[in-house]
């Protein structure tokens, strides 16, 4: 078959932005000076196609006339008169997911006015870079592999100036050519010895536990199975449909084992011992039980732990989803794939929920190693940065592309995320609730139901994705295990269905995530009773696919449906209509059973009650004793406290993340209120975002968060009560209201579980434990209900080649185990995502200072509490106390300060997190423009009185506001019960002046300085 080239680049008038970016990554990042860089699109085209077709294909649809000039079948650089000294091509490795070259196959296929022949006919995408500089070879390869490629998905070519005067890129199109025949293999678990069992696990990457594995060995032993099976064609062995279909199903992943196990907890300092029957149940179930019973009729939770997503009801008209997912194993191999996937992923988690969601907001929060790492990377290890910007740029993509606003998030930075990056993405959704006269929440699918995939195709992307994120990372692990999302695709799938839903065509709708139709198809068949389905019948994106894989495939952009016999041709006819694939497998029964088929003949019969229940409960063991850190730690005196101030606004968890929110678009749709940034300049940090979500009306939701992994090296009970406590405060900072609030939890933890790998498991455990039980005090003080979360349980890499013990770590970060592995373990990490509500988003507030002459309160008590602090951490001291939440007291002055802002008597609310109250007043002084007079006499203190400590404690529960002058008794009289003192006034010099104890100023500083060196980090990106 013909494959013909095309090449794009800018006419030479025009400055190459794309070009100059990439030389600026490479001088930067690689330390390779270069000359000039040349920047070609090239679209490799498969066909017997004329050149006048292709030609008008390349102007109409390829490049732009104006600006943009091409070339068909012949180097663009000589009719440019570009001279180089190396030419390197990158493009996608054959079936990975190629988003430019599928558009524009859509483009030649409305120019052909037919669908382009599979097999036959095709577009597929790369990059040509024409490069001059004095640069060997192997620094070209540094330059692909290092910093612009990922040879996971990706291949490259490279060609000197020479060797391009004899040949020019001359390669196949990157077509899928290594066909397999759909066999099914199956297994005679019978005779398998518990090594034998391990190693078929570990081998076919199922990651199965002996117990479990012995758990199907048995069921496949029972007769009265072995009969029923041979009615249906089949053995008593278990196929690889079946094998690989349990596996997804019972992966930590999927079935969260570990929240679902037995514990034996000790504690050893108080000598107490409890058995706990399933964290999830006790202290996340039971938390959200609790909290609703004491709400009566005032709860507003419809759909909890049930559904892709939570549900809680806004008014008489609508009901909110929301729902928060991980991307973590995925994004450390594939930075952008897995981002990408990881956002437009967790899009059709709401989209999924009852009778589908309307998606309205984003948001995204990301974990990383310094961006500045400067030390070796193990094997398989991107450098931190390379995963920042690829993550950065995923998620800008996926979120940007489907027209979604993002409108919260954060970043946190740890060198122990150098084992794996943290990807926390989520979307909000809107239902309406009543949809084709039932509530529009609920759904049901119905024996009898067509079972109809609605979206994309299916390939080998995404293959194992559910048990290779139940496992550490390592050397060893999968490419295929990556999936790359489409946007594009999704967009105009959630259009049709949304509308498919407005006209009752379908009674139940899930995504296609971990496990593809296995999980998708496996969960409807328990609403239904059974299901039966043909895997033949599944569009696929090339051929070949054996059928397991079919079933399990994560290959994105893909939904399934319950569509009544009745309303089936109007469904199709619809999805035609407006360009989606949709594609009848099979229907919804009621015989209790799994069927799966391939090509009419039966590969898998599994009863859903085994496939949904039987995975045995896991028996852990959990031990609690506090790590031995001192609780008093030896801290100089601040010299300079100016610069230990800008010192801190320098650090990556407090400066300016500017060029990342930048980047996202949180306009879209319109209904953006309070905004990622705000203040004069509108680079001011905003504490919360606040989204008009009915143009009717005038309420509005709040979204916020909290995470403060820093503090789990002290006492994970803290690290939780910290990042709940956070999340409150700052949606009230912006108007939130702490009566109507609902809670996400979204644990991210290393392996709690004991092994060689893991010899401190029951100490990990037992972290988890005190998270959980944090969880439940906290949720329960505030009033808020969990209405959804997720949690990864394995975000440690492993590495197997022996280093020597003895010897001094060469990464600089992990432990090296006493096998001489290397093991590097996140810390133990919990997002607590918030939704609240805001009656009239015209009394929404913001941080930043807003007029001089305004009075300057402290709400909150501060203590010695700096344990993880900011301040210790630029000190490099550890040691100390860690904050600890009082949530009585807080929600207190949470209540009061919400009715002070309804009442209008604040003109701004910026609550105190990392840096504490010198941190906070910088950042208000320094977005609004205006200068603050502080007086830290008048702050109470529990602790060591000394002026740095009272600055940067991180004490939880504090909120700096100001208020009017001609408002101060108003406000006042709100907090005459408790924790509120005036510390000082706004002026209009854009200074900031701190008094000490002596009644001396400590720290007189201009605000733009201060301003500079928090924008200083990420400035010159």
């Amino acid at each position: 078959m013909r494959v013909n080239r095309i090449e794009v680049s800018l006419k030479p008038e025009f400055n190459d932005t794309h070009a100059q970016k990439i030389i600026k990554k490479i001088q930067r990042d690689l330390a390779l000076n270069l000359e000039d860089l040349h920047y070609f699109r090239v679209y490799l085209v498969e066909g017997d196609f004329t050149d006048d077709l292709l030609k008008i294909f390349a102007e109409s649809a390829l490049s732009d006339p104006v600006i943009e000039t091409y070339s068909l079948n012949e180097p663009l650089y000589l009719k440019l008169g570009i001279t180089f000294d190396w030419a390197l091509e990158i493009g996608f490795r054959p079936g990975v997911t190629d988003n430019e070259g599928k558009t524009a196959e859509e483009a030649l296929s409305y120019i052909l006015e037919r669908h382009l022949i599979p097999e036959k006919e095709g577009v597929y995408f790369a990059k040509l870079l024409l490069i001059k500089g004095e640069l060997t070879k192997a620094e070209i390869e540094r330059i692909a592999r290092d910093l612009l490629a990922n040879e996971l998905i990706e291949r490259w070519f490279i060609l000197s100036f020479a060797e391009a005067q004899k040949r020019w890129f001359d390669y196949p199109a990157p077509r899928v050519t290594e066909y397999f025949p759909p066999l099914v293999e199956t297994f005679d678990l019978s005779s398998f010895s518990d090594d034998e069992l391990l190693k078929l696990s570990r081998e076919r990457l199922l990651a199965l536990n002996l117990e479990e594995m012995k758990a199907i060995q048995k069921f496949f032993t029972k007769e009265d199975f072995i009969k029923l099976r041979e009615k249906y064609g089949l053995s008593r062995e278990i196929t690889d449909v079946e094998l690989e279909s349990l596996a997804q199903t019972w992966s930590e992943h999927c079935k969260h084992k570990i929240f679902n196990a037995e514990i034996h907890y000790r504690d050893l300092e108080k000598g107490t011992e409890t058995k706990i029957d399933s964290l999830f149940k006790t202290y996340i179930k039971g938390a959200t039980d609790k909290v609703r019973k004491s709400k009566g009729e005032r709860d507003f939770c419809l759909s909890v732990f049930v559904d892709n997503a939570g549900v809680i009801k806004l008014d008489d008209k609508w009901a909110l989803a929301f729902k928060v997912e991980t991307h973590n194993s995925p994004s450390a191999l594939d930075p952008y794939g897995g981002a990408l996937t990881g956002i437009v992923g967790v899009n059709r988690d709401p989209l999924g929920t009852g009778k589908g969601a309307k998606l309205i907001f984003n948001t995204d929060v990301f974990c990383f190693a310094p961006p500045n790492w400067d030390k070796p990377l193990p094997p398989r290890i991107l450098h931190p940065k390379r995963i920042f910007e690829g993550v950065r740029e995923g998620v800008e993509h996926g979120g940007n592309q489907s027209g979604i606003p993002t409108v919260n998030g954060s970043i946190v930075f740890d060198p122990r995320y150098l084992g794996k990056p943290l990807v926390y993405c989520g979307t909000g959704g809107l239902i309406p609730l009543e949809v084709a006269g039932k509530p529009g929440w609920e759904k049901k699918a119905c024996p009898g139901d067509i079972i109809v995939m609605v979206g994309g195709k299916i390939g080998k992307d995404g293959i194992h994705g559910a048990t290779f994120s139940s496992e550490a990372l390592h050397e060893g692990s999968p490419a295929t295990a990556v999936q790359i999302g489409d946007p594009i695709t999704q967009k105009r799938m959630i259009d049709f269905l949304l509308k498919a839903r407005d006209l009752g065509l379908y009674t139940s709708i899930t995504d296609n995530g971990a496990g593809g139709l296995s999980s998708s198809v496996g969960e409807m068949a328990k609403e239904a009773g059974g299901a039966e389905i043909d895997l033949s019948k599944a569009p696929l994106k090339y051929p070949g696919l054996r059928p397991w894989e079919i079933l399990v495939s994560e290959s994105q952009e893909r939904m399934t449906v319950a569509v009544p016999p009745e309303k089936l041709q109007e469904f199709l006819k619809l999805s035609e209509k407006m360009g989606v694939l949709s594609t009848p497998l099979g229907r919804f029964t009621n015989s209790g059973y799994f069927h799966i088929l391939y090509d009419g003949k039966t590969v898998g019969l599994l009863p859903l009650e085994f496939l949904h229940e039987g995975v045995p409960q896991l028996k852990l063991s959990a031990e609690w004793k506090r790590p031995e850190l001192p609780e008093k730690v030896d801290v100089p005196y601040p010299e300079d406290f100016k610069e230990l101030l800008k010192g801190l606004l320098r650090s990556f968890n407090i400066c300016s993340k500017e060029y990342v929110v930048r980047q996202y678009d949180h306009e879209v749709q319109g209904g953006s209120v309070i905004k990622p940034l705000c203040g004069k300049g509108e680079d001011g940090p905003s504490d919360a975002a606040v989204l008009r979500y009915d143009l009717q009306s005038n309420a509005g939701i709040v979204i916020s968060h909290g995470i403060c992994p820093k503090f789990s090296d002290y006492d994970t009970y803290y690290m939780v009560a910290n990042a709940i406590d956070e999340a409150v405060r700052n949606s009230v900072s912006v108007g939130g209201d702490p009566e109507f609030m609902a809670g996400l939890d979204n644990f991210c933890w290393c392996d709690p579980v004991e092994s060689e790998k893991t010899p401190d498991g029951r100490y990990k455990l037992a972290q988890l434990v005190r998270a959980n039980q944090a969880l439940y005090d906290y949720t329960t003080a505030f009033s808020i209900p969990l209405i959804s979360g997720k949690d990864s349980m394995k975000n440690d890499y492993h590495m197997a080649l022996s280093l020597n013990p003895s010897t001094v770590n060469p990464y600089g970060v992990g432990v090296i185990l006493p096998d001489g592995s290397l093991k590097i373990s996140i810390p133990p990490t919990l997002l607590f995502s918030l939704i609240s509500k805001i009656p009239n988003v015209e009394l929404a507030q913001t941080m930043e200072i807003k007029r001089a002459g305004a009075l300057v309160y402290l709400l909150g008590q501060t203590r010695e509490e700096l344990a993880g602090s900011e301040y210790f951490n630029l000190l490099g001291l550890r040691g100390g106390k860690v904050p600890r939440p009082n949530p009585e007291l807080n929600k207190k002055i949470y209540l009061c300060l919400r009715d002070a802002i309804y009442a209008r008597l604040v003109d701004s609310a910026h609550d105190l997190s990392d840096g504490g109250l010198g941190v906070a007043l910088a950042e208000k002084a320094f977005s609004g423009g205006f200068g603050l007079f502080i007086d830290l006499s008048a702050i109470p203190f529990e602790g060591e009185k000394r002026e740095d400590f009272l600055l940067f404690s991180e004490s939880a529960g504090r909120i700096v506001v100001t208020v009017p002058k001609d408002r101060q008794r108003d406000f006042e009289s709100l907090f005459r019960w408790g924790p509120c003192y005036l510390i000082g006034e706004t002026l209009n010099e854009p200074v900031l002046e701190i008094k000490g104890f002596s009644g001396s100023l400590i720290l007189s500083a201009d605000l733009d300085e201060l301003k500079k060196a928090w924008q200083e980090p990420f400035a010159n990106w």
